[in-house]
């Protein structure tokens, strides 16, 4: 039985993916880890930004420390806890929503 060969592409990230995600479950599952902690990152940054404060103030509003809130602001921090994000949210006047996706639907090329 033969390998079906993909199209051609031209497309950097489409060939990234294939040289090194595709067929690679541990490469996707690292991949989608980063990809959450980037998206929870880049989200209390947005948030906290748009409430027009600055990491000191949200620490001080949170109970926590400047430190705290700069690391839980890098998307290569991993060890958010839903308490902390909950103090966060409460303190913005959000609250924290959880959503499960089935794996296969949400492990997707770069």
């Amino acid at each position: 039985m033969s390998k079906s060969k993909k199209p051609a592409t031209t497309d950097a990230v489409e060939i990234l993916h294939r040289r090194y995600y595709e067929g690679c479950p541990e490469r996707l599952a690292a991949l989608e880890e980063a990809r959450a902690n980037d998206s929870v990152a880049r989200k209390i940054a947005a948030l906290r930004v748009k409430a027009g404060m600055t990491q000191r103030q949200l620490a001080k509003l949170v109970g926590t420390t400047l430190s705290v809130i700069c690391r839980l602001e890098n998307a290569e921090y991993e060890g958010h806890s839903l308490a902390m994000l909950n103090r966060i949210a409460a303190a913005l006047n959000q609250r924290v929503e959880i959503c499960f996706v089935q794996a296969r639907e949400r492990v997707q090329h770069a």
